[in-house]
């Protein structure tokens, strides 16, 4: 151990919880005896380096220390999944979206709790693997929950956000595995909750129509896209060895998440000697390194356009509303009614009905109707709601020492729900896979099985809606698929070993522009389509990068900083010009106020192209940019339309003679006019964040800008422009090899390890991040018990 470390042993006694509800009687549910230990050692910025003998050990180690920093937030998740938000919050509060899209607190409630009712994680915990949860996962859980109780007694909470709080609770392991479970459904039933709970039947008054195909398929696109305002999605690009200068691989993951609540990352190293040692970033709640690397491998998740659910066209009964037909035959709706204990209220209580393929629903989150009525209703098929493998494979990557090996991990788990996955070794090796648990809809099966809704939400959007009154249409199984239903990985578009590989959120197909992968189904993606702005300016960037090869971590470093903005390399120009030969008077609002808009042409010709805090004339071009395709659909804003011969400089040549070019430049100068911000301000005195009162400047920019380090903020006018980050670039890391047996490693956790302003670890990575610096990772021993102020905390269960 270093000098000067300090050395803490924490013990605590448990027992299992009385608070632990007794709907939990599985004897899994609770901690189990004692014994359970490990040891943090804590390296700057507060990253824990967990160490432990066994996997229950390690769990409770990485409880204890995500506790340590998110006990709110963790707490917070457990009592969404128990189903007590209206209990605690209120019924009408907002849940936040991070665990469902449910709108109010007892909507929430309304599904976690149908969930717990009926048993569902239980039944699902009590598998083996391979189709459900192994060992060392199970004991990961079990070990985690503990170690968050041991935290709990033995520490006072000063985060004010749950001081006091009597919503903190002890963890039952059950609790820990609805937190998976609930980020495993997050993209199927979690989409649907609203829909589900509020799903009644028709009265016999009730004059219900029928979806229009037309409009469902505009509302299925909006639902499953990945660009635009989504609050997830992702970079990531692995460089094969022959386009490195040690001909050893490179990885570059760029995860853009929430800045706040339960989708935040945590940093940790997980070590159990002989067995693993991996170091990354977990989603909050998570006991395995999500996003990570070794001393072989590193790799990325991105979210992918797989559509992870699907809908069945229900015929109904003619005499009965519950009640459905299958090749003739009759089959009642299964009722689930929950009781929701409320806030300052009486207990509010409400049916759910269930169908053989899953619960009616009458919407999708928020934006896909599908009415219930007297003859049609609509059930959701998420083969995720029977998946509690969700992080077996991260599990078996922290193990692996390649590429091939990663890939051995996906075939043998099957558990990823909606990500795409990037991985590098020290090999030279490079991978993207699509590997997904997704409804096995091929395209044939949707071309005999679609109703007439379907026929127009599919080719749209790969929302597939099937004839639920065939059983022929039924989803069978692939021979190399552990779920039935669900594809087999021989079915996944895979890129092995090409110059790079690269996602950024659209379809597999240009993973390398010049390796194209096509020939999967529908519901992967679509090919030869349009990709966003962000994606055509990643594979600028990186097939240059490996044009020129000699690539090292420093490289990454520099890609992912660039903040160049493409669209403003294709546009500004042509805006500056077309702007500046406007006639006078003719820049009108939007209610017709003449604007002076000589002083943005300027601006606008001078910006840089980038999204630097520095850059002047970032936030008048952002904030345009919105104003015109707001007003502007894409198809009509280039003159040059898009060519899947030419995917990535198309389209292209903006038309600054459309409608609402002038109109959107005159919205956009009296905006900033009227929020006292100067047209030619720098980003960064009106894109930050405030940590302990102290205003941090954030770089990076939105999702039509094209901007690899995504930002989104909030606009707020009366306080300066753009404020709080919703959501962007989260835990980054640029991962190498040399010939030492540690890897290469710059990681930064944008918004910091801790929630609690309280923490000294609150804001110092977000300053960083701030001024474009990196953390190095200490991975080896050596480096780990050299690092300055090192601090070591035994941790024991007693």
């Amino acid at each position: 151990m270093a000098l000067g470390a300090a050395l803490v042993t924490a013990s605590a006694l448990l027992s299992p919880m009385a608070s632990a509800r007794d709907d939990d009687r599985s004897p899994d549910a609770g901690p189990s005896g004692g014994g359970l230990s490990a040891t943090i050692r804590y390296t700057e910025y507060g990253i824990p380096h967990i160490r432990a003998d066994d996997y229950a050990d390690l769990g409770f180690g990485t409880g204890w220390a995500q506790a340590a920093d998110q006990v709110c937030t963790l707490a917070e998740g457990y009592a969404t999944v128990r189903g007590e938000r209206s209990r605690y919050f209120g019924a009408d509060g907002d849940p936040g979206g991070e665990l469902s899209s449910a709108a109010t607190n007892l909507a929430s409630d309304q599904y976690f709790r149908g969930v717990r009712q009926e048993g569902t994680v239980e039944r699902l915990f009590k598998q083996s693997a391979p189709l459900g949860m192994s060992r060392e996962s199970k004991e990961l859980a079990r070990g985690f929950a503990a170690g968050y109780n041991a935290w709990l007694k033995q520490n006072r909470i000063t985060d004010p956000a749950c001081a006091k709080a009597d919503w903190v609770r002890p963890a039952t392991t059950l609790d820990q595995v609805r937190l998976n479970y609930a980020a495993a459904v997050l993209g199927g039933e979690g989409r649907g909750v609203d829909g589900i709970v509020g799903a009644t039947p028709p009265a016999a008054d009730t004059t219900r129509r029928a979806p229009d195909p037309r409009r469902a398929a505009a509302a299925a696109r909006d639902l499953v896209s990945t660009d635009g305002n989504a609050d997830m999605g992702s970079n990531a690009v692995a460089f094969h060895g022959s386009t490195t200068a040690n001909g050893r691989g490179l990885l570059l993951g760029n995860p853009h998440y929430p800045w706040h609540g339960a989708r935040r990352f945590w940093q940790s190293q997980q070590t159990i000697p002989g067995e693993l040692n991996v170091s990354g970033g977990s989603l909050i709640g998570t006991p395995v390194i999500n996003i990570g690397f070794n001393g072989q491998v590193a790799w990325s998740h991105t979210v992918a356009t797989g559509v992870p659910f699907n809908v069945h066209e229900l015929t109904l009964d003619p005499a009965d509303p519950t009640a459905y037909l299958v090749d003739g035959k009759r089959e009642r709706m299964t009722r689930r009614t929950v009781t929701v204990p409320v806030k300052d209220g009486p207990p509010v209580t409400r049916t759910q009905y269930w169908t053989r393929f899953g619960p009616v629903v009458t919407s999708l989150g928020g934006q896909l109707p599908l009415p219930w009525t007297k003859t049609t209703a609509y059930a959701l098929n998420d083969p995720n709601s029977r998946n509690l493998r969700v992080g077996e494979a991260d599990l078996r990557f922290g193990q692996a020492r390649s590429t091939h090996g990663i890939q051995r991990a996906l075939r043998s788990t099957q558990g990823l729900p909606w990500v795409n996955t990037v991985a590098a070794d020290r090999h030279g090796n490079s991978l993207y896979t699509q590997s997904q648990v997704l409804p096995r809809l091929t395209d044939d099966l949707v071309g005999r099985c679609s109703t007439a809704l379907g026929k127009a939400t599919y080719p749209a959007a790969g929302v597939a809606v099937l004839d639920g009154s065939r059983s022929q249409c039924a989803l069978g199984k692939d021979k190399d698929a552990i779920q039935p239903g669900t594809f087999g990985p021989s079915r996944m578009p895979t890129l092995v070993n090409a110059p790079y590989a690269e996602n950024s959120n659209d379809s597999a197909w240009l993973s390398n522009a010049d390796r194209p992968l096509t020939g999967y189904e529908r519901v992967f993606g679509t090919i030869g389509t349009q990709r966003s702005m962000r994606t055509r300016g990643a594979i600028e960037d990186v097939a240059a990068m490996a044009g020129r090869g000699g690539l090292t971590v420093r490289d990454l470093q520099r890609q992912q900083f660039s903040n160049r903005a493409p669209t403003g390399d294709l546009a500004a120009a042509d805006v500056a010009r077309a702007c500046a030969a406007l006639p006078p008077g003719a820049a009108r609002t939007t209610d017709g106020k003449a604007v002076d808009v000589a002083e943005a042409c300027r601006v606008i010709k001078s910006w840089d192209r980038t999204m630097d805090t520095s850059s002047r004339g970032a936030l008048l071009f952002d904030r345009f940019w919105r104003a015109l395709t707001a007003k502007v659909p894409g198809a009509q804003l280039w003159k040059v339309p898009f060519s899947a011969a030419d995917p990535v400089r198309t389209p292209n040549t903006l038309d600054t003679g459309v409608p609402g070019f002038a109109t959107a430049l005159a919205d956009t100068v009296a905006e900033l006019t009227a929020a006292r911000i100067p047209l030619d301000s720098r980003l960064g005195d009106h894109q930050f964040v405030v940590r302990n009162g102290k205003r941090l400047p954030i770089h990076g920019g939105t999702e039509s800008l094209g901007v690899w380090n995504k930002i989104e903020p909030r606009w707020n006018a009366p306080g300066g422009g753009y404020t709080e980050v919703a959501h962007g670039s989260s835990h980054i890391q640029a991962v190498g090899w040399d010939d030492s047996s540690c890897p290469k490693a710059r990681t930064l956790l944008s918004y910091s390890q801790s929630s609690n302003p309280n923490s000294p670890h609150y804001r110092d990575q977000t300053r960083l991040y701030s001024e474009e610096r990196w953390v190095t990772s200490r991975f080896c021993e050596k480096d780990i018990r050299s690092a300055p102020g090192l601090k070591v905390v035994k941790v024991r269960q007693r």
